[in-house]
């Protein structure tokens, strides 16, 4: 009996991910099919509890279904302090967990670059940078919290601070405006644009000038489109190790698909899914 999986969001007719997933199981002869279904906020928990119903694999979620998931879930520890979902398990009753740091994490190990006791600057304060700060301080990282809106990356330091201690960690953790970044920036080993600055249409547009970027850094930008941003070109040609979006859109998918079927799954033939329906 082929087993259905999904991905609900308001919007969805962008969304990669039915792509991704079904190359997987295709790759994999699993009997799996994977579909995107447009979903509005008020419409979640019969959603969820509808998909559980019919016997559904999984789900993943987007914007704006994160947050209010965790109202009908058992989220993980993790989940719980990021205070957002992207995955739910229907495998032990209705469980959520939030991939999105621990896919930005292989996207880097992808490149050789590990996280723990690294100096890492995160430009942005929402929704993925805040799931980027609890993964990377959780696995060793020192966090600075760089946002336009300084209150924002305060608020949000302090929610890191405070959600780590209670998993037993000490991370640390510091907070900046944009304008302290050019000396930050100085000491970091990582870069990571949380932002959707330089996101199609908008591809001229790039949150740090090239004249911060050198070798020994590495770049990371979650914006998968285009694959290559302007910063990472920049980056790039000031010889910096450049990690794309793309790599973190698989392997928070990648990590989804474990968690529904225990199988390792085929990243090599999910980005090539992703890069296609890109092109």
């Amino acid at each position: 009996m082929m087993k259905v999986y999904a991905v609900l969001g308001d919007p969805i007719s962008h969304s990669k991910s039915p792509a991704m997933h079904n190359a997987a199981f295709g790759a994999l002869g699993m009997p799996c099919t994977y579909h995107a279904f447009r979903v509005r906020p008020s419409d979640l928990k019969d959603a969820i509890y509808g998909a559980k119903a019919l016997g559904f694999g999984g789900l993943n979620l987007t914007i704006p279904l994160k947050e209010d998931a965790l109202k009908y879930v058992e989220p993980d520890p993790i989940a719980a302090r990021i205070g957002a979902v992207n995955t739910i398990d229907f495998a032990d009753g209705i469980t959520g967990h939030n991939t999105d740091g621990i896919g930005a994490m292989h996207a880097l190990e992808d490149a050789g670059v590990p996280v723990a006791g690294r100096n890492i600057l995160i430009i942005g304060a929402g929704g993925a940078a805040r799931a980027i700060a609890f993964q990377f301080g959780y696995s060793g990282g020192d966090i600075v919290i760089a946002n336009r809106t300084k209150e924002r990356a305060d608020r949000l330091a302090r929610d890191v601070r405070g959600g780590l201690s209670e998993l037993g960690k000490t991370p640390s953790i510091e907070s900046i405006g944009l304008g302290a970044i050019p000396e930050k920036i100085a000491d970091a080993d990582i870069l990571i644009n949380a932002t959707s600055i330089g996101m199609h249409p908008n591809i001229d547009a790039t949150p740090v000038p090239a004249g911060l970027l050198r070798p020994g850094l590495a770049v990371f930008d979650i914006v998968y489109n285009p694959r290559r941003t302007r910063l990472l070109l920049e980056a790039e040609q000031k010889g910096a190790t450049i990690v794309e979006g793309v790599r973190m859109l698989v392997h928070q998918g990648a990590e989804a698909f474990l968690i529904w079927t225990g199988r390792e799954p085929p990243v090599d033939v999910m980005v090539e899914a992703v890069v296609r329906e890109l092109r």
